[in-house]
């Protein structure tokens, strides 16, 4: 006999509230939680589709651990500390297995992080997966897109373009005689991002401006500027790629600039900062490079060794293109 949606979340998505601060959690009409004092409430929503966000013979578990990887970025993006999640599932059938593992997969990185599911909803139609999260950051430091000033260095975190020639490679779009080790590790960088939660957090009171890289680092950081109402100069050298990234020559370069997924942080800061930036990351397990700065005059320029790049053919994902 088949499960019914409530026995389906008391199987495999019910637990106990692990925090205080849940005074109900799942199993009532809504969730209700405490909000610690001198915080402000910081909320975020992603919604991944079989066939547009993932291949839809994605494992179940790196489903889950994507869906709430993507949102927990948005949170590091804020400089917050990431407290509960709601979850939306959308099925196409009843399938226990594929269930189970994909509740492994969100336990797992909810655990990693300390976040508790509190509610959400069940549904049957094309595979669909939202994550509503919510956390917390203290009063007047949340980051933000608009706070840029020319001068300002720009940063990124990590490592660019590894999610987008991992998707390549998952989707037999590129050939590349990688040793297996390498090619697992491109296709764990699309299926598996790292939240950048702990540099987040250390950025506060040291970046005017922070964004995830979602959608490509020109898009991104259009953002940035658009919000900011400023221009950058980027250098192309500076970028931290892969060697195989770089090995494909001037096609590569469109993996770090459009590809997206790679959910590395993009954040400015004043010069005078520098070393306040340099103490701060070294708290964290997380590598960054200043790659430009914000200048005046608006419009994103791509400079490599010197010359200007023309990048009118690169484009960030864009979803209804």
């Amino acid at each position: 006999m088949a499960l019914s949606e409530f026995e389906l979340i008391a199987r495999y998505f019910y637990r106990a509230p692990a925090h205080d601060d849940v005074e109900l959690g799942i199993g009532d009409d809504a969730a209700v939680v405490s909000v610690a004092p001198d915080h402000s409430l910081v909320m975020a929503l992603d919604t991944l589709v079989a066939g547009v966000h993932f291949p839809a013979d994605s494992r179940a578990d790196d489903i889950a651990y994507k869906a709430l990887a993507v949102n927990l970025s948005d949170m590091a993006a804020m400089g917050a500390h990431a407290n509960w999640m709601l979850l939306g599932l959308t099925l196409p059938q009843l399938d226990e297995a594929w269930l189970d593992a994909f509740s492994r997969g969100l336990k797992s990185l909810a655990d990693e992080y300390g976040v508790v599911l509190i509610g959400g909803d069940t549904t049957r139609g094309p595979l669909t997966v939202t994550v509503q999260i919510n956390g917390l950051v203290p009063q007047g430091q949340a980051l933000k897109r608009s706070g840029a000033q020319a001068g300002d260095l720009i940063y990124v975190s990590g490592q660019l373009g590894d999610a987008g020639l991992g998707l390549q490679l998952a989707l037999r779009q590129i050939q590349l005689d990688l040793p297996p080790a390498r090619r697992d590790y491109f296709l764990q960088r699309l299926q598996r991002p790292s939240p950048r939660l702990a540099l987040g957090r250390a950025l506060g009171g040291v970046a005017s401006a922070a964004i995830d890289i979602s959608d490509g680092l020109l898009a991104d950081l259009g953002h940035i500027l658009d919000a900011s109402g400023v221009g950058a100069e980027i250098h192309l050298e500076q970028l931290p790629v892969a060697p195989e990234i770089i090995g494909l020559g001037q096609q590569g370069w469109s993996l770090p600039l459009c590809a997206g997924d790679d959910y590395e942080l993009c954040f400015t800061v004043p010069p005078e900062r520098g070393a306040l930036l340099e103490a701060r990351l070294r708290s964290v397990d997380c590598p960054c490079r200043c790659i430009g700065r914000i200048e005046t005059h608006s419009g994103l320029r791509v400079l490599y060794n010197g010359e200007k790049v023309e990048t009118d053919s690169f484009k960030g994902y864009r979803h209804f293109d």
